[in-house]
């Protein structure tokens, strides 16, 4: 049944059905198929008709675009679901708003993404609006019509509320009119939301995104289970070690290779992931993850940090001038941030999942998150044509042939560039300690952690 004047459609696909049902939105393709079906219309309680499109946007995930129309009242509504999965992080995006051109960047927000606007202290919950891919603009005219729609009925009512709530949405109107900056704050825990960088890909000072780990309330909210321990003595959440178990029944994971069931990231299959502790020479302990799925080939590593959190935070600056510097081992931490001053690149903490991997294999996850992972790249426009120029340069920078220096910001200090020259200090490396700051205190979560008097 209808509630807002279309249907609320959840669907699920094979792998194998989902590149059929969501062929990529292009120019050329002018049989997609559009799906009709008749719903109720709210606003008149007549037939209407809800348009449904299934989609796959270049360099983004699929979606489904739904559109309804009324031919009696002529009243009309549109939304956008994101079929894809949930992501592995949630993500937290805030933009300072200083000029038009601000108003009108796109931005794809989740049915579940939380908006705020803290100079008004103004918060469009969670669920209480549909996805939809719009504009900063948009989303503000969106509230203020909301907000107007029973404005008549209110003032006949409750006349002192009706006063308050135009002067509220004055205020919003104001924020249209940019007479003073604002922020913009989408906080989307299955980390589908997106606004859009028009200075992709170098860096927006304007633009801040943060990964961070969902809380157990957040994942029961989105109906994802959590394991539980039933016996801690003999497993620890289904893991099993592939090794033998050593004579006094303890695992260790030094010489042991644990193995445990979990879901491919891609298909949605059981597959196994491998986890060991390694001890990197000259740095530390990690956990190393491999995940390799049997049904659709997807495979991918990641790594931990096998000890606490360090007292300050790190730089490493790596001056690459050989190609032989391409293939230094790099341990990149998922608190790490990259940035490459040539390029005017930096990315956002957990941006890229923790992983061991060498200096051409980073530039390439670096290409592949800057260039394929941009919603709104395609055609013949300015912005694509400095990606594809960007991923050129990148190319250019991982024969090792072009200077260039690579920097890792780790806050936790868990990151590590190889020294080829140990146990001489290499030259082209160097490495600086800093005190953290309370914004990145806060991101690792230690600002309300208590180590005092705990028992």
């Amino acid at each position: 049944m209808a509630t807002n004047g279309y249907h609320d459609l959840t669907m699920t696909s094979t792998p194998a059905s989902q590149s059929e049902s969501f062929p990529s939105i292009s120019a050329d393709n002018e049989e997609s198929d559009v799906t009709e079906i008749e719903s109720l219309c709210v606003n008149c309680e007549k037939q209407g008709t809800t348009k449904f499109l299934f989609i796959k946007i270049p360099f983004y995930r699929e979606v489904i675009l739904s559109s309804f129309s009324c031919p009696h009242c002529f009243n009309s509504n549109n939304e956008i679901q994101s079929a894809g999965q949930i992501q592995v992080k949630g993500i937290r995006i805030t933009l300072t708003v200083k000029k038009t051109e601000d108003l009108d960047r796109q931005v794809v927000r989740s049915d579940v993404a939380n908006v705020c606007i803290p100079e008004l202290k103004f918060e469009i919950p969670a669920s209480s609006q549909k996805g939809t891919l719009t504009t900063v603009e948009g989303i503000i005219q969106r509230a203020v019509d909301g907000l107007e729609h029973q404005q008549p009925l209110r003032r006949a009512m409750d006349p002192d509320m009706a006063e308050k709530l135009d002067k509220f949405i004055e205020s919003l109107k104001k924020l249209l009119q940019l007479e003073e900056s604002f922020t913009l704050t989408i906080d989307d825990p299955t980390g589908n939301s997106f606004v859009e960088n028009p200075k992709a890909p170098c860096s927006d000072p304007n633009l801040k995104v943060m990964y961070y780990v969902r809380t157990l309330e957040q994942d029961q909210e989105l109906g994802i289970k959590a394991d539980t321990i039933e016996d801690p003595e003999t497993e620890i959440n289904g893991a099993t070690p592939i090794a033998d178990e050593t004579d006094n029944n303890e695992l260790d994971l030094t010489n042991e290779v644990v193995s445990f069931p979990t879901n491919c990231p891609e298909c949605h299959e059981p597959c196994t992931t491998n986890m060991k502790l390694v001890k990197i020479p000259h740095f530390k302990e990690v956990i190393i993850m491999a995940t390799n799925c049997d049904k659709c080939g997807h495979r991918s590593n990641e790594v931990k940090s096998g000890s606490g959190f360090e007292p300050k935070g790190k730089i490493i600056k790596l001056h690459v001038t050989d190609p032989i510097d391409m293939s230094r081992d790099v341990l990149k931490s998922e608190t790490c941030t990259i940035l490459i001053p040539e390029l005017d690149v930096e990315t956002g903490g957990m941006a890229i999942s923790g992983k061991f991997t060498t200096v051409e294999g980073l530039l390439g996850d670096l290409k592949d998150m800057m260039v394929g992972s941009n919603p709104f790249v395609g055609g013949d426009s300015d912005q694509s044509k400095k990606l594809i120029e960007f991923g050129k340069r990148l190319d250019e920078y991982a024969t090792g042939n072009t200077p260039f220096t690579l920097i890792l910001d780790d806050p936790n200090s868990n990151s590590f560039i190889q020294n080829i020259c140990t146990p001489d200090p290499d030259p082209s490396l160097t490495e600086e300690e800093y005190v953290r700051s309370y914004e990145q205190n806060e991101m690792l979560g230690l600002n309300d952690m208590k180590t005092e008097d705990y028992c």
